[in-house]
């Protein structure tokens, strides 16, 4: 029997990158998966590969800062599956600059992803998850629900030319530690991983320029100079930048049972890495 046969996991960001691991890991183990991501195709392709393998998923795409957008995510994991088991708060990108050249339009975009988001699905997901909890106490059962928040290692330390990115994994971790302490009656284990480099689109190498990739609306520079990951690596103690597979694994092992006793922990996942 897998770790998380009868689990029903809500992903968002899950068309690529870590999101998309997040989920292929999660669904691995026997979970049914509600993912989200901006766009249909990418999307597409995780659940088809998860299809595939042999497990279950829906999606709803679309905007997560979008409003109505948190309730209508919540209502399609209790509508499809019946069951609201595991928040991972995954979606996320960085707009960056140093600070006398950042907009208040990027400031915002980075808490609307962040922080804001992540505050709405969860508000979403409160009431569900106390009548969930009531009835099951009521029963004499025990059950843990699962919530993991992504931040970063620039949320811990900060990182020059991040001053809206780090903000907002920065609060997320604090909202982590307050969910923690109040959900805690409801058997509801809150905890946050924080990446180091792991290998996506936002940290791949470009020649000359930045890639331009389309957020919403939005052009966003993604990638870093090469010389820089050649630097990172010589600096991470365990000598590369993670996959987002490596990623993926951090989150399942809150996920877990054996996690039921952990809330409330951020745990920063980086290969050695501290600023």
């Amino acid at each position: 029997m897998a770790k998380l046969d009868g689990k029903v996991a809500l992903v968002t960001g899950a068309g690529r990158g870590i999101g998309q691991a997040i989920a292929l890991k999660l669904a691995s183990e026997g979970a049914r998966i509600v993912l989200n991501d901006l766009d249909d195709g990418p999307a597409n392709d995780t659940i088809a590969r998860i299809t595939q393998a042999g497990g279950q998923a829906v999606a709803l795409n679309g905007d997560i800062t979008a409003d109505g957008f948190a309730e209508r995510f919540i209502a399609k994991a209790l509508d499809s599956f019946q069951g609201l088991d595991i928040i991972v708060n995954s979606a996320g990108y960085s707009w960056d600059a140093l600070i006398h050249k950042t907009t208040n339009e990027q400031f915002d975009a980075m808490l609307d992803i962040h922080v804001r988001a992540p505050f709405k699905i969860l508000r979403a997901a409160a009431g569900p998850i106390r009548d969930m909890a009531k009835k099951e106490s009521e029963e004499g059962r025990a059950i843990h629900r699962k919530v993991v928040n992504i931040s970063s290692i620039g949320g811990l330390y900060g990182n020059a030319g991040q001053v809206g990115y780090a903000s907002g994994k920065t609060a997320l971790i604090g909202m982590t530690k307050t969910l923690a302490k109040e959900w805690g009656r409801y058997k509801v284990n809150v905890n946050c991983v924080a990446f180091g480099l792991i290998q996506t689109r936002m940290t791949e190498a470009f020649q000359k320029e930045p890639k331009l990739t389309q957020v919403g609306e939005k052009q966003i520079k993604m990638g870093v100079p090469p010389e820089f990951l050649e630097s990172m690596n010589k600096t991470i103690p365990l000598g590369r930048a993670g996959t987002p597979e490596d990623a993926a694994g951090a989150v399942y092992l809150f996920c877990l049972p054996e996690s039921d006793y952990i809330s409330g922990e951020v745990v920063l996942v980086s290969g050695g890495l501290v600023i």
